[in-house]
Parts: C-alpha cells; sequence; structure tokens
C-alpha cells in the first residue's frame, strides 16, 4: 500500500458515510494514510467534487467509500466519481460487478470489502483490485461470519490480490499483527469516530468514548428502525443502547411498526443516541479519549517499530543459538 499508493502509513481510514467528508478525508492524507470519503445516497454530484477536492489538498493519494446497493439509483454520482478519478474507490455491499469495469477503465484501483474467502475469490473473478477482509468485531456494517484475524489467513490463501484487514484494528500492535500475517496494510474505522476532525456529533463520540469491549451488538436493528433499505445480509455493529436492547431479537416485530422511521429520525436529529444508533467496533474499548487524527495515524505507525524489534529480536536469538557452547 505503502509504495502503490505513495502514502506513509499502510493504513486507509474507513469511508465512513456520515463522518468521513472530504476534510476528515483530507487530515487522514496529511498525517500519512489513505483517507476516504464515505458517501450516502443523499450526496448529490456536487456535494461529491467539493469533497474530493478538499480529500485531494494535501496532494497525496486519497479515496471515495460507495454503497453498491444504492449505486443503480446514483448514476450522476458514479459518472462524477468517473470524472475525478480519485486513486481508490471501494465498492461494497451488494451488486458491485457492473460497477468494476468503468472505474478501472478510468484508472481507478477499486476495493470492495467481503466476509467470506469465497466472497474474496468473487470480487478477484469480478476485477476487484483490493479486497478488504472485514471481520466481525468491525463497526458498521458488514457480516458477521467470522473474526478478522480467521478472515484474514484464510483470505489470504484464497487470493492473491493485496488485501486489508479490518475489524479490531485500534493500536500499532493490531496493525503490526495484521502486516505480520500477510495483509497489505488496514482499513480502520472506530479509532478515527471520535477524532476531532469527525463529523460526528460530540454526543455520538461520547457514546464511543463511554464503549467498553463488550458494549457492542451486532444487529439490524437501527437499520429497521431508521427504515434504511440494507441487504438483510449485512447487519451492522454499534454501541448498544436502549434501542437495540429492546428490539434486539424482536426483529420481526419492529418491522411491522414502519412509523418507527420517522421518531427515529427525529431521535438522531436531535442527538439522542439513546436510540439513534453509534456505529462502532469492539475496538471502541480501546478509544480512551477524543484524538486528532494525526494522533490516531502516528499510533498505528508503531507497529513498524514493534515489527523491527521482534526482527532484531528473533536475529538475535538466532545468532545467540549458533554460538558454540
Amino acid at each position: 500500500m505503502t509504495d502503490r499508493f505513495g502514502i506513509q502509513v499502510p493504513v486507509v481510514s474507513a469511508p465512513m458515510g456520515g463522518m468521513a467528508d472530504g476534510r476528515f478525508a483530507a487530515a487522514v492524507c496529511a498525517a500519512g494514510g489513505l483517507g476516504m470519503v464515505g458517501l450516502g445516497d443523499d450526496e448529490t454530484a456536487e456535494w461529491v467534487r467539493a469533497q474530493a477536492a478538499l480529500a485531494a489538498e494535501p496532494g497525496r493519494a486519497y479515496g471515495i467509500g460507495l454503497l453498491a446497493w444504492q449505486l443503480p439509483d446514483l448514476a450522476d454520482q458514479l459518472d462524477a466519481i468517473r470524472d475525478i478519478a480519485p486513486p481508490l474507490v471501494s465498492l461494497s455491499y451488494g451488486a458491485y460487478e457492473p460497477f468494476v469495469a468503468p472505474l478501472r477503465e478510468a484508472g481507478i484501483v477499486v476495493a470492495t470489502q467481503i466476509g467470506t474467502p469465497e466472497e474474496a475469490r468473487h470480487a478477484v473473478d469480478s476485477g476487484v483490485d483490493v479486497v478488504v477482509a472485514r471481520g466481525s468485531e468491525g463497526g458498521g456494517h458488514g457480516r458477521d461470519a467470522m473474526s478478522t484475524l480467521v478472515l484474514l489467513q484464510a483470505v489470504l490463501d484464497a487470493v492473491e490480490c493485496p488485501v486489508l484487514a479490518a475489524g479490531g484494528i485500534a493500536t500499532g500492535r493490531g496493525l503490526a499483527a495484521v502486516l505480520a500475517a500477510g495483509a497489505a496494510g488496514a482499513w480502520v474505522g472506530t479509532p478515527f469516530l471520535a477524532c476531532v476532525e469527525s463529523g460526528w456529533p460530540q454526543a455520538r463520540k461520547e457514546r464511543v468514548l463511554a464503549a467498553g469491549l463488550e458494549d457492542t451488538v451486532y444487529t439490524r436493528v437501527f437499520d429497521i428502525g431508521m427504515g434504511a433499505a440494507w441487504p438483510a445480509e449485512f447487519g451492522g455493529r454499534a454501541v448498544r443502547n436502549a434501542f437495540s436492547e429492546t428490539w434486539h431479537g424482536r426483529e420481526d416485530e419492529l418491522s411491522r411498526q414502519p412509523d418507527l422511521a420517522a421518531s427515529y429520525g427525529a431521535a438522531f436529529a436531535a442527538g439522542d443516541f439513546d436510540t439513534a444508533a453509534a456505529w462502532a467496533g469492539q475496538s471502541a474499548g480501546l478509544v480512551s479519549g477524543e484524538r486528532s487524527v494525526a494522533d490516531v495515524v502516528h499510533d498505528l505507525a508503531g507497529a513498524e517499530e514493534l515489527l523491527h524489534s521482534w526482527t532484531r529480536d528473533t536475529r538475535h536469538r538466532a545468532t545467540t543459538a549458533q554460538r558454540p557452547a
């Protein structure tokens, strides 16, 4: 990743819609990682162009993240991205296959998030350049099939393209672990949520900062509550709250109450995160305070020294073992 995109730290910030705008992505790029802008279905082509211009200001590689299940209705958004041609675009969650070739023809590296080795093989067969192995401990949407390290090992054996590890990576130790396993880098979300550059309101950040390692839940109730048309196979991990405690396990009953969408939206607008979701992974328990994006990237960059230290110690032990008694 560092060679391919000219970045200093093999970290890509997850394209978190509603949080990761152009200003945020630029901060990640300026700190030495690869910042991503997250898109939903509300953003116009003009907004995309404006945010891409902000992300590009540091003069380094950046990316844009798209939700594949929304793309059939967002032709203008896709056309704008092809014109802009950011170095990296992620297409995830849904039928992304028809959009891969047009983006690659524009000179864009295409990534997709996967949750099983079978999905990884299919992605490569579909022309995807980079696979993001997202484990079940990751925040936001994805599969709940297996944890990051198990998934990463299986995917590295299944495909030959660059693989990024996602889910549970919050420190230099976590990045060192996945790099040592063979990942090309890490796809990181949760540690950035409470940063000063995050687009989240303070009340939402506080939910992440207060969460412990066991305080998240993988569920579909927030999507049902807001009336979002996410594919059913992709639930999401968020900080537990009163809404999830009430409705998790009662999804069928919840889906029969369409009027809840209005009240859920009102709660979100009011900053009521006892109801609305604060999407976050299990690594929320490792996020101890509001920091800058640069601080987070710097901590992740500590993986390099950890790996060098391990190499030095291993060589020292090997040399000592070879000396005659």
